[in-house]
């Protein structure tokens, strides 16, 4: 079963009906009912109650994403969502770094106070602190430069930043955000193939995944970089839709009339 985008988006953000100028094209995207005039949606085809939402020449009708483009509207919205909440959990990460490079002596005797309570606990259950790689790395980053802690910081901070902005730009759609959304990611790429021939996991496996089939969407979906024709064929092709959701309204496009075979009776 395959699922209505035009009607399922309808339903929750509502129609949008258009009242071109041209006389013949209008006459066919409206009609008087016994309760009022009804204009044909452009993104569903169904027809609304009530006044058009706009106006004007038919090469003017608004660009109403229907069909795939909501579908691709929807993935994007999704990546949109994953990358805003990565951002902000990297902005935690920042600040706890920027945070502890400025109390960075007073946590390390916080955690050695600590440790000294816990050794017994943990020798007792056959646990050694004193060789555990955890803690290990933990005392490791006590030895590291406030410097370098704030440049990590710093770095970090950025990083979220770029995450949040392209979130945001791909929750509205906007092409600079699917530009930078396929450069970001896929200079991270060998990062994440790195750390996965250090340690393999299923969370970063998936995770690569989701980042390589998001690259691959975007660049050839949108016709990113001269892909596909482009940015102009990108654009045509959305402009062309909309014409044509009008002239299909409008009656414009019919089909041609099955062609009926010529009987004997014809012939007479």
């Amino acid at each position: 079963m395959t699922m209505d985008w035009d009607r399922r988006h309808c339903a929750r953000k509502g129609h949008i009906t258009y009242a071109p100028d041209e006389n013949h094209l209008r006459r066919n995207l409206h009609a008087s009912t016994a309760v009022g005039t009804v204009w044909r949606c452009l993104r569903c085809g169904d027809f609304v109650l009530g006044e058009p939402h706009g106006s004007g020449p038919a090469d003017r009708a608004p660009l109403v994403p229907r069909g795939r483009a909501l579908r691709d509207l929807f993935i994007l919205r999704f990546l949109a969502v994953e990358r805003v909440l990565r951002g902000l959990l990297v902005i935690l990460a920042a600040w706890a770094v920027w945070k502890f490079s400025n109390s960075q002596d007073s946590v390390r005797r916080l955690f050695d106070d600590d440790l000294t309570v816990f050794r017994p606990v943990a020798r007792h259950f056959g646990y050694d602190l004193d060789h555990s790689p955890v803690v290990d790395t933990i005392q490791k980053t006590f030895d590291y430069k406030r410097s370098t802690l704030r440049i990590a910081a710093g770095g970090l901070g950025l990083y979220a930043l770029i995450e949040v902005v392209e979130g945001v730009g791909l929750w509205f759609g906007k092409r600079w955000a699917e530009y930078l959304a396929v450069v970001a990611t896929a200079a991270f790429l060998p990062i994440e193939i790195y750390e996965l021939t250090e340690k393999v996991s299923y969370f970063k496996i998936g995770t690569l995944a989701l980042n390589i089939l998001a690259v691959l969407y975007i660049l050839i979906g949108k016709r990113l970089f001269g892909i596909r024709g482009g940015h102009a064929a990108f654009e045509a092709e959305r402009r062309g839709e909309s014409l044509l959701e009008v002239e299909v309204a409008a009656g414009e496009t019919v089909p041609p009339l099955p062609v009926r075979p010529r009987s004997a009776a014809d012939s007479v």
